[in-house]
């Protein structure tokens, strides 16, 4: 099996299905994975995967979905998003092109404002 997959199974889906394992071992399991690649490489997939795999439900959304010219809306509708996955945990939220909205470190001067 590839190393990468390997160490997902281990790390992430066999804690997923079977949450008495960590415990027992004395380990505090992953609470989040970082999927980054170029587009087209497969992370939406492979979060599809995962959540098939472990029976959990998958709350997918695209960052540019999120954003709202009202004045705390995207704060809500983050909000809203995760308070639903909480209501079904454990689940998988899955943040599709947050690049989009994200700004970069080099782009920040001083400490509030944004080019």
């Amino acid at each position: 099996m590839n190393k990468v997959l390997e160490e997902l199974m281990m790390e992430v889906i066999v804690p997923l299905c079977h949450p008495e394992l960590p415990e027992r071992l004395g380990v505090k399991p992953v609470s989040g994975i970082l999927l980054h690649g170029p587009p087209g490489c497969g992370k939406t997939k492979l979060a599809h995967a995962i959540a098939n795999e472990t029976g959990l439900s998958f709350y997918k959304i695209s960052a540019t979905e999120v954003v709202s010219g009202v004045s705390g809306a995207s704060e809500e509708n983050i909000r809203d998003l995760f308070n639903k996955a909480h209501r079904t945990a454990p689940s998988i939220v899955f943040i599709d092109e947050i690049d989009a909205i994200a700004s970069k470190r080099k782009t920040c001067k001083g400490r509030w404002s944004v080019e």
